[in-house]
């Protein structure tokens, strides 16, 4: 019975995990929609009020209501802090960047969490999450065929999105390992984004008709639901095998690239993605060795 629900699992798990991807790159296609005619705020603002009062809400519904008490308030404030700045710094990669580019930079974000988790978190780092990484960064200069010459403003922002968004994975993952209120790690980002962009709103303030509006609901809706689907597709399915199905990701972000944004990538941005798929895959590969060696030395009873 259980070798039957562990065979259900795997399609439910891949499902999710394909759903995932489909939702969040839906949520960055309006990030780039809105990028096109209004300056940050304008999203982030009603959007991370919105993902903020989703969190709470889900919080007071569940059985066990813990409330948005974190164990570690000052890696807490890193998270948001990181969150905001990178949050910005990708929504005018995206504006400045074609939409299909930007995956190469985001999958840069877990090599680079992998490497750091050394020094950061006292995790050890295998010498292949350096081999993993320079692949990586060997799949992002796919993008420059000319030379370094040829980097622009979109991709210094797009490195400067990479680095803050590792920060924020860090404290993530070191916020994750001492507490698992969940919840607060998706409320406190999201309510300290809104009242950033709050601050800043008056100096950029375009009217908002209320179809823009809606694109905003539905992007808060998007993103919190993917963070939701994503935790159950890790509850059905291990790390190691998720985590290289999130390369789907890149798929997604072609089809609406082509066809919200007639945006069609050249063969050096697929061969930069299949480099990073590739970094990704070895990286995820050789995290799950360890265990695979350890299995074989358990007596079979």
């Amino acid at each position: 019975m259980s070798a039957r629900v562990a065979g259900a699992a795997i399609p439910i798990g891949v499902g999710l995990t394909a759903l995932y991807t489909a939702l969040i790159s839906s949520a960055d296609a309006i990030t780039k929609f809105f990028g096109q005619a209004y300056a940050a705020p304008q999203l982030f603002a009603v959007s991370g009020l919105i993902v903020a009062a989703l969190a709470f809400a889900t919080n007071r519904s569940g059985r066990a209501r813990r409330g948005m008490v974190t164990r570690c308030p000052g890696a807490m404030a890193v998270r948001v802090a990181a969150t905001v700045a990178g949050s910005v710094a990708f929504y005018y990669a995206f504006r400045l960047l074609p939409f299909a580019e930007v995956f190469l930079f985001i999958a840069l974000i877990p090599l680079m969490t992998a490497l750091l988790s050394g020094p950061v978190l006292g995790e050890e780092v295998r010498p292949q999450a350096w081999a993993a990484l320079c692949l990586g960064l060997l799949g992002v200069l796919c993008l420059f065929p000319t030379g370094l010459s040829g980097i622009g403003a979109g991709h210094a922002v797009a490195f400067a999105a990479v680095a803050l968004g590792t920060v924020s994975m860090m404290a993530s993952r070191y916020i994750g390992r001492r507490d698992d209120n969940l919840l607060a790690q998706v409320f406190y980002p999201n309510l300290g984004l809104a009242l950033a962009m709050l601050v800043a709103l008056p100096f950029v303030w375009r009217p908002m008709g209320l179809i823009d509006l809606g694109w905003a609901a539905a992007y808060a809706t998007l993103l919190f639901g993917a963070r939701w689907v994503l935790v159950a597709a890790f509850r059905a399915l291990p790390a190691y095998v998720v985590t290289p199905l999130m390369n789907l990701q890149f798929v997604w972000m072609v089809v609406l690239g082509a066809l919200a944004f007639g945006e069609m990538p050249g063969l050096l941005v697929f061969a930069g993605a299949g480099i990073m798929v590739t970094a990704g895959a070895w990286l995820i590969w050789d995290q799950t060795l360890p265990a695979r060696r350890a299995a074989k030395v358990v007596p079979a009873e």
